[in-house]
């Protein structure tokens, strides 16, 4: 990995709270992500998947932890599997954990190799009256793929059909949305390799340069920081292309006078960070657009000082709606006939801003938790509003991360990175 080693107390106390939340007689069992084929001998690069990363550390494919508070040898409470390594292994593939290493990454004492799972998990569920599933039910899902974790569920419903099941999902949406001051950390990490880049392309953009280019100069300030790269497939939308929410082709010349408005935001030990900015291909805002960049930057502003504890997520984007319309009239593309006519189900301002303000991140960029339930301190969110004005050729984009703390205004992860207009033109022309 190239990332620094994580404390393992990250882990031990992630999975002392998860099964503090189980049923009694029950196992928990998570499993790595598949390594997805692409074509011939070709696979997609590994991504491990986020629970059992947050329950053990273990970023390796063709891996299971099993947890069993109650089991009756104490050293069967937390279990690992590992793909046993080997000098061909290591040959052709590079280091795999052995299970010295596994203790040290994770802080789990039982480690076997994957050929003795059958056996062992087997004799542990004959101990056992209930299995959590870890099944994927954030409110953005939309998995098409029969996963690792999908066939586990298929083939222990047949083979133990006597047995109740219960979800993970529930105990990790709540646990995995409040961050500890270790992931916090990891979380700071990744926001300040997304400002190095951001700064390296305040340097380099001028009119001619393409979008691909610039995607190119983050990458390029990502990876020399001990990033795998980008959190998620990055947006470089130059003139009109800002106006298509999500922009991915970043194959367009970047010309004089246009804004360009850029979603990337760099991974770091798996943690997501999510930047959004929109800077002059010039190096200087028009008046009309510094007019609507100052306006976005105010929603921002004021957006994230209702991030506070026992804010009800969708009370805050209704709020928040109020904040644009004020904008919005203010910038002459509403009138108060629009805001009065509105349909309240699709109201006047989305005409503008079509999308949501805030989403949680962490271990996902659209990380795990409850939407109906209140905010809570060490959640960390995003704040990204937007104005997209086609018929103005240009779309502006702000978002930073911030952190809810228990008292006071959130904590801005992005604090250092430039967002003001002034700021951006002087780095730009400097």
């Amino acid at each position: 990995m190239k990332y620094n080693p994580i404390n393992r107390q990250l882990f031990i106390k992630n999975r002392k709270n998860f099964m503090a939340q189980m049923k009694p007689k029950s196992i928990a069992v998570f499993n790595s992500n598949d390594q997805y084929p692409i074509s011939a001998d070709s696979t997609m690069p590994f991504q491990q998947h986020r629970d059992i990363f947050y329950l053990s550390g273990v970023d390796q494919e063709e891996s299971i932890l099993l947890l069993f508070p109650e089991a009756a040898d104490e050293k069967n409470r937390e279990v690992l599997f590992l793909k046993e390594t080997n000098e061909h292994i290591a040959v052709w593939e590079g280091e795999k954990l052995t299970k010295e290493r596994a203790l040290q990454v994770s802080g789990i004492k039982t480690v076997y190799w994957l050929k003795e799972f059958d056996k062992i998990f087997f004799e542990l569920m004959t101990q056992a009256e209930t299995i959590y599933f870890n099944t994927n039910e954030h409110y953005r899902q939309a998995v098409a793929t029969e996963t690792r974790e999908d066939r586990f569920i298929k083939t222990t419903k047949n083979k133990f059909p006597a047995h109740s099941w219960a979800k993970s999902n529930p105990i990790l949406q709540r646990l995995r949305s409040i961050k500890d001051s270790i992931e916090l950390e990891l979380m700071q990490q990744a926001c300040d390799i997304t400002e190095k880049g951001f700064r390296r392309i305040l340097s380099f953009v001028k009119p001619g340069v393409w979008e691909y280019e610039i995607e190119a100069e983050y990458m390029h300030e990502f990876l020399r920081n001990r990033s795998k790269g980008f959190a998620y497939t990055p947006i470089i939308a130059s003139g009109n292309n800002a106006n298509v929410l999500h922009y991915i082709e970043n194959n367009q010349q970047c010309k004089d006078g246009d804004l360009i408005l850029m979603d990337v935001g760099a991974e770091y030990a798996n943690y997501s960070s999510d930047m959004s900015r929109t800077i002059p291909v010039s190096g200087s805002f028009t008046k009309r657009q510094r007019e609507v960049y100052n306006a976005v930057n105010r929603v921002k502003n004021d957006a994230t000082k209702m991030l506070v504890p026992g804010t009800l997520w969708k009370e805050y984007h209704v709020e928040v709606g109020k904040l644009m319309t004020s904008e919005l009239l203010g910038l002459g593309l509403l009138d108060k006939a629009d805001v009065k006519n509105e349909n309240p189900d699709w109201p006047a301002y989305k005409k503008y801003f079509m999308h949501g303000t805030s989403h949680h991140i962490g271990l996902d960029t659209h990380d795990y938790g409850i939407l109906w339930e209140p905010m809570k301190p060490n959640m960390v969110f995003t704040v990204e509003p937007g104005i997209y004005i086609p018929e103005e050729g240009f779309g502006i984009r702000l978002e930073d991360d911030v952190v809810i703390r228990e008292k006071g205004e959130p904590f801005n992860l992005m604090r250092e990175i430039p967002i003001e207009a002034e700021e951006i033109e002087e780095i730009m022309n400097s």
